[in-house]
């Protein structure tokens, strides 16, 4: 009985993979990126420079979250197990066209990323300390008026980040470690407590010390990474002109998209450029709002940037590393396989050494950030700040996810995550829609205020909001 059940829930959560994102959030992915794209005179593009320029922006109270700070925060949760297992499945399943549409989603959806984050701002909640705090179900409440909405997203958002992607992060890590002749049952249940303990010891010390341990652990991995694939593409060169035809050919073979959409490059483009970045989903914006800065803008552009990192930098590392080794994509290599054998092919065994370290390190950092994005949704649904011992119990709960997802199977994992994503993802894009003229009004503000050759000050009362918000009244 226990078997059949299994293999129902199993079908189940497939099928609805299958059609959330064949039909439902491709439309809702590209049209409302694409009208931020156009409404924000794409700021993704013409503001890129500018972003880069605010990551170093310094906060005028030390013991607050620098705008940098909540960059790495978002990207310790961005920037994980999916940037490596994520793009090599995509590849292997989809093909060498999914690289292009994770691009596009990319490009698209950093217009997107750029309103979310700038609401966040806009609506933040401050905290008895003096800080903030706030994201999409604290937007949807003060914008929308729409308290039900908020609570909905709050529980959608927890179920995405504490159970499933924590979940599928600890499985992707241990499943590296299946490639090694010491691995077995017993030493992924080993594992499974050990990476449960880590996290515990992490998240138990508050916000503050995942803050601190994200800006420290997400530049050097991403770096390190990064370099590394720049050493293999460099002693392959002479394949990368190949690599990049096949990858633009492969994207436009709509024979293959529409003949078999549920295994295509566009969709497991689509699945995976949205698992890896998030744009639009409603993750970043809850990191977002807790930066100090002088104009919600500033932090929009700010986590913008999140994006491209991920997904330009690290997902096309991943990418050209599995793909410049001279592997044909195959479904056989699925999973951690992919990377760990075309890396191999360039530095024999450190290959798998290597890219079991970088599991480790990004699926760490991408743990305790997930962590971090559900604090603010608790508070909401508490109506109040948690005490000490109510966010100790949620994250020994979670540690106890982490190590229960460690023995998972490969196919529900996944799917379970891209399905509780989906459904943030389906609430959080109309919201922005329906909230998006503050987001445009604070861009033509501060683009306003950058002309006149000042460091822009924002005020509720410029965009109308004055009284409606609990900072920028001043």
């Amino acid at each position: 009985m226990g078997y059949y059940m299994y293999q129902w829930f199993y079908n189940l959560v497939a099928d609805v993979s299958n059609a959330m994102y064949s039909y439902l959030l491709i439309i809702l992915l590209l049209a409302v990126g694409l009208y931020f794209t156009f409404r924000t005179k794409f700021v993704q593009i013409r503001m890129l420079g500018e972003s880069i320029r605010l990551v170093t922006e310094k906060s005028n109270d030390k013991s607050a979250v620098s705008p940098f700070q909540a960059l790495m925060v978002s990207t310790a949760s961005r920037v994980g197990t999916g940037n490596i297992v994520g793009v090599a499945n995509a590849i292997a399943i989809g093909g060498y066209g999914a690289v292009f549409w994770m691009w596009i989603i990319a490009i698209i959806g950093g217009a997107s990323a750029f309103i979310e984050s700038t609401l966040a701002q806009i609506y933040k909640k401050r905290d008895v300390n003096g800080g903030s705090y706030g994201g999409p179900a604290y937007y949807i409440h003060s914008g929308l008026k729409q308290k039900w909405l908020g609570a909905i997203f709050a529980v959608a958002l927890i179920l995405t980040y504490a159970v499933g992607f924590n979940m599928l992060c600890s499985y992707n890590l241990i499943d590296s470690l299946s490639s090694y002749s010491f691995y077995n049952d017993k030493v992924s249940i080993i594992c499974g407590v050990a990476l449960a303990a880590l996290v515990g010891f992490c998240v138990l010390g508050g916000g503050k010390r995942i803050v601190k341990v994200a800006g420290v652990m997400v530049p050097v991995m991403g770096i390190g990474y990064i370099l590394v694939a720049l050493v293999v593409m460099v002693l392959n060169y002479k394949l990368i002109p190949g690599v990049f035809a096949n990858i633009f050919v492969s994207a436009f073979d709509f024979k293959a998209i529409f003949g078999g959409f549920a295994g295509s490059a566009l969709m497991h483009g689509i699945k995976r450029g949205l698992y890896s970045n998030e744009a639009g989903v409603g993750s970043a914006p809850n990191a977002a709002a807790a930066a100090d800065v002088t104009h919600p803008a500033k932090q929009g552009l700010v986590q913008m940037l999140s994006v491209f990192i991920d997904t330009i930098l690290i997902c096309t590392a991943t990418a050209l590393m599995c793909l410049s080794g001279g592997l044909v994509p195959s479904e056989s290599l699925k999973g951690a396989t992919f990377v760990q054998t075309a890396l191999s092919s360039t530095f024999g065994d450190f290959g798998f050494y290597f890219v079991t370290v970088a599991l480790l390190f990004f699926a760490f950092t991408t743990l305790i950030g997930n962590l971090f994005y559900c604090e603010s949704c608790l508070n909401y649904l508490a109506k109040r700040s948690l005490k000490n011992w109510e966010m100790k119990a949620f994250y020994l709960l979670a540690c106890i996810l982490i190590f229960a997802g460690a023995q998972m199977e490969f196919g529900l994992v996944w799917n379970l995550s891209d399905v509780i994503m989906g459904f943030m993802a389906i609430i959080n894009l109309p919201v922005i829609v329906l909230l998006g003229k503050p987001a445009l009004g604070a861009l033509k503000d501060y683009v306003n205020q950058r002309k006149e050759g000042g460091n822009p000050v924002f005020k509720a009362s410029s965009i109308g909001l004055e009284g409606q918000t609990d900072f920028w009244n001043d």
